[in-house]
C-alpha cells in the first residue's frame, strides 16, 4: 500500500472547465485594445508594471465592456453606478479612476434642472409636461408659439431687455396648465428657475399663514423667483386684502425688478376684472380690480386656447 504523501505527490491538479489560466488571462489583458491603446499614449509603462497591476487592468476592460452595450442607467452593473473604470499611472502600479459615463452626466443635468422647477399644489403629471409631447393642434399653436418665443427671448430681472409675460385663457381642460409646465421645463434647460403655483389653493392658503406668521416668506417666494406661474387665476375666492395687499404686491413688485409672470385662465381680461371686482363679501369696487387688472393687461400677451377638453378624453379613456 502506497503511503499518503507518495499518493499526494502522484496527484495533478486540474483547472476547472471554463476558466482561464494565468497565461491565458494575461494575454487576453495584454492584447486587449484599451491596454494597448493605454501603452501608446504611456510609453514608459513596463511589462512588470503591467503584470503588477492585473486585477486593475481586469476591471478596467470588464467596466468598459459593460459600457458598449450600455441600455440605460439602471441596468448599469459598474463597481460605481453611471461611471468607468479608467487607467492612470502611479508610481510603478497603474491604477482605476472612477469618471461619469455620458448617461449619468445627462441624469445629473436632469436632476438639475428640475431643482429650477418649483411647483405649489401642481399635479405630477402636469409638471412632467414637455413641448416635445405636446399635440400643436391649429387651437393651441400661437400658444404655443408664443411661449416658446418667450423660452428663448425671456431675460428675467434684465434692465436693458423687457419682456411680457404670457396669459393663456380657454375653457376647461384644453392644456393651459399643461402649456405653462411645459415652458417652466424649457425655461430649466436654461438655466431658468420658475415657481408654478394653483393660485386658489395658494390662496387659502395665505389665509392660513396669518396664524402662523409665515406670510412674508410665502410672498418673498411668489415676489423674487425669476418666472412665476400663476395657473388657474380667477378659480379663487378673494377677501380685499389678498386681492389688493397680497396679488396686488407681488404683481407690483415683479413689474419694478422685471420678473415676468405666465397666466392660465377660464377668463378672458374682461371676466377676470370682473371676477376681481367682487369681494368675498358681496361688494363690488370697480376701480381696486382695475389698478391688479392694469398690472396683468400692459404686462402680458393674450393668447386664448381652445380644443378638445383632454381631461375628459383621459378620464373617460
Amino acid at each position: 500500500m502506497e503511503s499518503v504523501s507518495k499518493t499526494l505527490s502522484n496527484l495533478k491538479w486540474k483547472k476547472p472547465m471554463g476558466i482561464p489560466s494565468l497565461e491565458e488571462l494575461q494575454r487576453h489583458i495584454f492584447r486587449h485594445p484599451m491596454i494597448l491603446s493605454f501603452q501608446q499614449e504611456n510609453p514608459d509603462v513596463t511589462i512588470e508594471m503591467l503584470e503588477r497591476s492585473m486585477v486593475k487592468l481586469d476591471q478596467a476592460i470588464a467596466e468598459d465592456s459593460h459600457c458598449q452595450v450600455c441600455t440605460g442607467l439602471d441596468g448599469c452593473p459598474n463597481m460605481i453606478k453611471g461611471h468607468c473604470a479608467k487607467l492612470t499611472k502611479s508610481l510603478s502600479y497603474i491604477e482605476t479612476i472612477f469618471t461619469p459615463c455620458s448617461k449619468w452626466n445627462a441624469y445629473q443635468e436632469q436632476k438639475s434642472r428640475e431643482k429650477l422647477i418649483k411647483s405649489h399644489y401642481i399635479p405630477k403629471d402636469v409638471l412632467a409636461a414637455s413641448f416635445q409631447h405636446f399635440v400643436q393642434d391649429p387651437q393651441r399653436f400661437d400658444a404655443f408659439r408664443g411661449l416658446m418665443e418667450f423660452c428663448l427671448k425671456v431675460e428675467p430681472g434684465s434692465k436693458a431687455q423687457k419682456m411680457k409675460g404670457i396669459y393663456l385663457y380657454g375653457p376647461l381642460g384644453v392644456g393651459k396648465s399643461y402649456l405653462l409646465a411645459a415652458t417652466a421645463r424649457k425655461l430649466a434647460s436654461r438655466g431658468i428657475s420658475t415657481l408654478m403655483v394653483y393660485t386658489p389653493d395658494f390662496f387659502r392658503e395665505v389665509k392660513e399663514s396669518l396664524q402662523d406668521h409665515s406670510l412674508q416668506n410665502k410672498l418673498d417666494a411668489l415676489k423674487k423667483v425669476p418666472v412665476l406661474i400663476l395657473d388657474d387665476i380667477g378659480a379663487e375666492s378673494l377677501s380685499p386684502w389678498a386681492r389688493d395687499e397680497v396679488l396686488g404686491a407681488i404683481l407690483q413688485y415683479r413689474i419694478s425688478e422685471n420678473l415676468p409672470i405666465l397666466y392660465s385662465s377660464n377668463y378672458n381680461y374682461t371676466l377676470l376684472e370682473e371676477h376681481l371686482s367682487h369681494s368675498a363679501k358681496g361688494g363690488i369696487e370697480i376701480m381696486k380690480a382695475k389698478r391688479i387688472m392694469e398690472r396683468i393687461i400692459h404686462y402680458t400677451e393674450a393668447y386664448f386656447v381652445d380644443g378638445l377638453n383632454r381631461r375628459m378624453e383621459r378620464e373617460g379613456s
